[in-house]
């Protein structure tokens, strides 16, 4: 498990700190919901960099609260409020507490990254048999569930079968969070390409109301959990251009960085060239998905 060294959560009066992940911090407020911060934080290979990216958490924070409206139809969501202490207004909501399950709710409508390395090796992904000849980028003849486990902050999740959902939540319960991801993706999908955008495969958290009732939570439909390639420049068989943290990724494997990723230390600074390139991804898919100026 890599050394993550993620900065202590600061304090914000009223609220208590929870938790914090590679980018959020959860904290508890009084009345007993949840307060749920995006920092500007970056992750790469594991690692929490030292660097932040101006304006990420706000972005994220935009982001997420426009597709849960775009989607509240299809399944309800954590979000109370935006209603947020001052210091950390336009970067944090309100949210539910809820029993959260233990899965890590991934669709892929087309094939790159781990789901592409396993199809290369089995011809299948999560159990999935998918057609032969497909490459980098191949658009898939259906969306598909490839749940993965949640490992632990700075351990990799691990693809795993639909069987092992259902031994890890029961029956319906992963039949209902099959269903949710795949219904929640094709909206997407089809919201995004119609603003030029592919959504080549993400991630949901789901959690369950004391009702029972499956909630939407955590981000939704970010570049920090969803893979956003531009539709004018999609070219199966080659890798893809993106709206995430690509660029960081890049220059970090890149020999200007003098990074080895194998050696166990963490990656320098970044510096301010791709800092900003970063920055900009990301406000470019914003702006491209909600049509509103950052």
């Amino acid at each position: 498990m890599a050394d993550l060294n993620i900065p202590d959560a600061p304090a914000i009066p009223g609220a208590e700190h929870l938790h914090s992940g590679k980018v959020r911090d959860l904290y508890v407020l009084g009345s007993g919901d949840l307060l749920m911060v995006a920092s500007d934080r970056i992750s790469a290979y594991d690692f929490v960099l030292d660097t932040t990216i101006p304006d990420k958490g706000e972005i994220l924070t935009r982001m997420s609260l426009w597709w849960f409206d775009q989607l509240r139809d299809v399944v309800d969501n954590h979000v109370i409020s935006t209603d947020v202490p001052e210091a950390v207004r336009g970067r944090a909501v309100v949210c539910e507490r809820l029993e959260m399950f233990p899965v890590e709710c991934v669709a892929r409508g087309y094939l790159t990254g781990s789901g592409l390395r396993e199809y290369d090796e089995s011809g299948e992904v999560c159990g999935i048999p998918l057609p032969a000849g497909l490459v980098d980028g191949s658009r898939l003849p259906r969306a598909i569930f490839t749940p993965a486990t949640k490992a632990a902050v700075g351990d990799h999740d691990e693809n795993v079968s639909f069987d092992a959902v259902v031994a890890e939540v029961g029956a319906d319960p992963a039949e209902r969070l099959r269903d949710l991801t795949l219904t929640v993706y094709t909206r997407a999908e089809d919201l995004a390409r119609e603003r030029g955008i592919i959504l080549a495969d993400t991630k949901f958290e789901f959690g369950r109301r004391p009702d029972g009732t499956t909630v939407l939570a955590d981000e939704v439909l970010t570049p920090d959990s969803s893979r956003f390639w531009p539709v004018d420049r999609w070219v199966p068989g080659t890798p893809q251009p993106s709206f995430d943290k690509d660029v960081v990724r890049g220059w970090l494997t890149s020999p200007e960085s003098g990074w080895d990723r194998t050696s166990g230390e963490a990656p320098p600074p970044l510096p301010a060239e791709v800092v900003e390139r970063t920055r900009a991804r990301y406000v470019q898919a914003y702006e491209l998905l909600t049509g509103q100026s950052f």
